[in-house]
């Protein structure tokens, strides 16, 4: 699949690309699996926990009280 092209040159750098390279291949997995990406992408980003940065260095559930 061939997404982007010319597009890629707008990313600011590597690491922008990557991150758009991501989004485009979740977006684009959403459509093959028949589910709207929007919906997808806001259910996923609403279900990350409010402390999750916290939770990020946790080693445990423990820790975290989880």
């Amino acid at each position: 699949m061939a997404i982007g092209r010319k597009n890629w040159i707008f990313a600011g750098s590597k690491a922008g690309g990557e991150r758009a390279a991501a989004v485009y291949s979740v977006i684009e997995t959403a459509k093959l699996n028949g589910i709207e990406p929007q919906a997808y992408i806001a259910d996923v980003i609403e279900n990350i926990p409010g402390d999750w940065p916290l939770l990020a260095g946790a080693s445990s559930c423990r820790e975290t009280g989880i």
